[in-house]
Formats: structure tokens, sequence, C-alpha cells
């Protein structure tokens, strides 16, 4: 299915852009564009996605820059406090002045003057953004992805619906010319074999068997009902309020309503009953390229 979503934010002192484009695939392939360093971003992208997504081929594109109003590379250098040395030095000094008795106040003037409990913080946003902080911007990205998906998915079950009560209007002709095809062609063979048998004198109970047996090859009404069973299952599934993915049961569903329809044509015997057949596998062929599309 074809959708777009795309987020940003700001974290970690840095700009976070994820772009998510999708189109139509059975199975799910994830392709990444991301600034090199960030690999290891890859497979917390990748779980977000997976955790809405089951169809499609995903483009993923992830941009980091630096935040709203500050030029590349003419940022002021970010520095960071030292915690575990700052506290060592603020203790060592005044064990110190407790010690020796000296005046004057440890306080954040002195802790300032001392630049080596100042570090420079990595300017690598690799470094800098958290992967919670990833995953809030994924997370958004593919929400608007799967609203979008789920428009498209509306539109593809509309097309569906109506593409199934064309295969029930179908069916329902076959289950109205079948029984009447039997009758005829269980006529036709009794008066072949009587105009073949004239001088020969033939047993009524087993004319009555052969020809019940030589028409039961002909019934179709046992693939009537499993073709209408699994078109009633599919409708029922297209209109499934689950959020569950039904795309892979309805390719399912349509590869058993083809075998369906493919023996009734091969018992039809029938030239009306043939050309409804070939109209039925064109629905189908439709119905199997539009179930591709679904999730």
């Amino acid at each position: 299915m074809t959708g777009f979503g795309s987020a940003s934010g700001t974290a970690d002192g840095v700009d976070l852009s994820l772009e998510l484009r999708s189109v139509n695939s059975r199975h799910l392939k994830l392709h990444f564009r991301i600034p090199p360093g960030t690999e290891r971003w890859e497979e917390a992208l990748r779980e977000e996605i997976a955790a809405s997504v089951s169809r499609g081929h995903v483009d993923v594109t992830l941009r980091l820059g630096s935040p709203a109003g500050e030029g590349a590379g003419a940022s002021a250098p970010v520095f960071r406090l030292d915690e575990v040395r700052a506290r060592a030095f603020v203790d060592a000094l005044r064990d110190l002045q407790e010690r020796w008795g000296l005046a004057g106040e440890v306080d954040i003037g002195l802790v300032g003057r001392c630049d080596r409990l100042l570090v420079e913080a990595s300017s690598d946003p690799v470094e800098t953004v958290s992967e919670g902080a990833l995953r809030e911007v994924a997370i958004a990205a593919v929400a608007q992805l799967v609203e979008m998906r789920v428009r498209e998915g509306e539109r593809l079950a509309d097309d569906l619906t109506a593409r199934v009560g064309a295969l029930l209007a179908g069916l329902s002709e076959v289950e109205t010319l079948a029984p009447r095809r039997l009758e005829r062609e269980s006529e036709r063979l009794r008066r072949s074999i009587r105009e073949l048998a004239q001088d020969i004198e033939v047993d009524p109970d087993r004319l009555a068997r052969e020809i019940a047996f030589i028409a039961d090859k002909w019934d179709v009404s046992e693939e009537l009902v499993r073709a209408r069973a699994h078109l009633e299952a599919f409708r029922d599934l297209l209109g499934s309020p689950s959020e569950e993915p039904v795309g892979k049961r309805l390719s399912f569903l349509g590869q058993e309503l083809l075998r369906e329809v493919n023996t009734i044509g091969s018992k039809a015997n029938d030239a009306t009953i043939a050309r409804i057949v070939v109209e039925m596998k064109n629905e189908l062929e439709s119905l199997r390229e539009q179930n591709e599309n679904v999730e």
C-alpha cells in the first residue's frame, strides 16, 4: 500500500527529521537512507515500523541537523560539568578548609575557575541523541504513514467488495444453470444409449447407476458451496473492525476461490457456464492484484 509519513523534533540539541514513503509490495521491505554513523539506529527504526506495517516497500530517510537558528559549523562549543570530578574537588577544598582553618566560601565562582572540571560535550549528533528521542519521532512518522494507508485501504475495500458482489452474482447464475445442465446431460446420455442399444436388452437399474456415476463427475454442487463460503469469508474480512492485518488471509481465500472456479469450469460441459467461469476468473485476477496491495 502507498503512503507517506514524516515527523521532526529537537532532541538533545539536535534536529531530527524522519520521512517514510511506502509503495506496494507483497512483503515488508525497508530501505534506509540515514547519515553515516547512525547504522546502530536501524534496528530501533525497524522495530517501530514493523510494529504497525506488515506489507510494502518503505523508504526510510533520516536527517540530522543543528537546531533552527544555528548555522552549520558556527555554533558555539557546548560544555558540561564533570560532576564526579567537581564533587571530589569541592569535598577536598572543604576538608582542607576545615583542617587548616581557612576562611572563605567554596562557591560556584571557585568551581567555575577550575577549567579542568568543564569538558566539551560531543558535537557528534550520533553521540548526543538518545534512542528514546529517535523512537518518539519514529512513532509520530509511522502514525502519519498508517493513517494515509488506512484511507487507501478503505478505497481498496470498496473496490474489492464490488468484485466480491460480481463473483457472488456469477455463482448464483451457475447455481441456477448447473442442475438444469445435469438433467439435460443425463437425458442426453439415456437417449444416446437407447439409440446405440436398440437390439440389445439393457438393464434399467444398471443404466440408471451408470448414468448417475457419470452425472456425479459433472456435479459442481460441492464446488459451488465451497466457493460461496470462501466469498462470504472474504467479505467478512473486508468488513471486520479488527486492526489486525488481513491481506495474507485475503490472498489465501483468493487462491482457494480460483481453485474452485477452475474445477467448476473443467466440469461445466456447458457453453453458458463456461462463459460465466471465464468472467469470474477475470474478476479473480483483478482481486488477486488488489490483494497484493492490502495489508
